[in-house]
């Protein structure tokens, strides 16, 4: 029989576990042919998430639970988890239930005709439609600047084969950027679509850091533009400002005793170049910053306990 794994990254999600855990066992009971491992990694919650959790691993050997020392963050603790599996694939579903879990049986389907990568994209989300149209601008944006294809309207809600985690692991990377890791990995995919539900219970533990945190992975890991396009407008800004100079020495030289040049143009010149000249080196610190992290090779996450692993 085959295992599929099941990996679930949470934090702060008591409200959802217990839930999460009974949709998934009453999945795999319509699913005889197959046997399974739910792993819960738990990024140091502060409510009862891991007691409830320990709870459930107690009755059931299926659940396996990974607690992290402190809170490694939305990008580390999940993949460190789909590094621990042991099934014939591995599917990520997050604790909030807006990743419905009746859609396994339609990954496994798919992934028993023969895919490696089994997407869920979201076609349409009853969360924000502010929020769900900023997310498609920024997949849009980020298609047209990687150099490989980005799957858009997807958060990492899938399937992956054991050869695909085996990747993953060969791959060592101290902080992934995982969506863009599976495009680039380069095996075909399949994408369901589906519509995304609203968060019942319990808040989101995203904000705006975090949001742009992955949002300048994304760019830094696939995508050079950004650095090309700064040397790129230094030029043109650098021919522009030659053009101006040039303007206003024949506007002097032929109009003497009328023309005058004030202090605003120099004002408004210098606090554009200034402006041009901090946005791209905050891009060029973003490009550092992301070398830095690979140089440091730390740990995913550092684990303070494990429970019903082997």
């Amino acid at each position: 029989m085959k295992t599929i794994s099941i990996v679930t990254p949470c934090y702060n999600e008591e409200e959802n576990v217990l839930e999460l855990y009974t949709q998934v066992k009453a999945v795999f009971a319509e699913m005889p042919d197959y046997v399974y491992e739910h792993i819960f990694i738990d990024n140091a919650s502060k409510d009862n998430t891991v007691a409830i959790l320990k709870d459930i691993a107690k009755n059931d050997p299926n659940a396996k639970i990974i607690v992290n020392s402190r809170n490694f963050g939305h990008i580390r603790s999940p993949y460190h988890a789909l590094l621990q599996t042991e099934g014939d694939a591995a599917i990520l579903l997050v604790a909030d239930l807006q990743d419905p879990p009746g859609m396994i049986k339609d990954f496994v389907t798919k992934w028993e005709e023969g895919y490696k990568v089994v997407l869920g994209v979201k076609s349409q989300s009853h969360e924000s439609p502010v929020m769900f149209a900023i997310r498609k601008m920024y997949y849009n944006f980020i298609n047209r600047v990687s150099e490989i294809e980005l799957t858009k309207n997807n958060t990492g809600f899938g399937l992956y084969d054991k050869q695909i985690i085996q990747i993953l692991r060969d791959i060592g990377d101290p902080y992934p950027y995982f969506r863009g890791l599976i495009s680039d990995i380069g095996f075909e995919s399949y994408k369901i679509e589906y519509t995304q539900p609203i968060r019942k219970r319990g808040i989101t533990k995203n904000n705006f850091y975090t949001l742009y945190d992955i949002a300048m992975l994304g760019i830094t890991n696939h995508s050079k533009i950004p650095l090309r396009l700064a040397a790129m407008l230094g030029f043109l800004m650098s021919a522009l400002s030659l053009l101006v100079a040039l303007g206003y020495l024949l506007a002097k030289v032929f109009f003497w005793n009328y023309f005058s040049l004030g202090t605003a143009p120099l004002i408004i010149g210098l606090f554009l170049f200034s402006s041009v000249q901090l946005f791209f080196i905050g891009i060029i610190g973003e490009y550092i910053g992301s070398i830095h992290t690979q140089v440091l090779k730390r740990p995913l996450v550092v684990e303070k306990e494990r429970i019903n692993f082997k």
